[in-house]
């Protein structure tokens, strides 16, 4: 299969949709523990392969460094979801993902705050890098 712009974008979709179904079950104030767990059950519903919790690897220079750098969720190997429940998305964490989306090679991710009013509005952000604006529009 060839990965395009359109096929991430749908995926995104689905995977926002997964938060909204969560949210909307759960609303906000819980551990994210608890989301992350919710958020699993739900991309399994929808048939999305998934892993979660995996070290992300770390070079610096030629050499491997061990860290304990771990990316929540990789949906369909190709779009990093992570999660949070805090007051608000900060510059922080979207630098966060975008250094996951590097480390990884991944042209997408997909940031989830479920300690909010509303997913779509104001509890998600979504990013592309350049491996994202090098891809076939469809």
């Amino acid at each position: 299969m060839i990965v395009t712009k359109k096929y991430l974008n749908e995926l995104t979709y689905r995977i926002i949709g997964c938060a909204i179904e969560v949210h909307k079950n759960l609303g906000p104030g819980l551990l994210e523990s608890v989301y992350h767990k919710c958020f699993l059950f739900e991309l399994e519903m929808k048939n999305l392969l998934y892993t979660q919790q995996k070290n992300v690897p770390i070079k610096y220079k030629e050499y491997e460094i061990a860290a304990e750098l771990r990316y929540d969720v990789l949906v369909e190997n190709l779009i990093i979801v992570e999660l949070k429940s805090v007051d608000g998305i900060l510059p922080i964490h979207q630098a966060q993902l975008l250094t996951y989306m590097k480390l990884l090679g991944k042209p997408k991710g997909v940031l989830l705050n479920f300690n909010c009013l509303n997913i779509f509005k104001e509890g998600q952000r979504t990013i592309v890098n350049d491996l994202f604006s090098v891809l076939p529009d469809e």
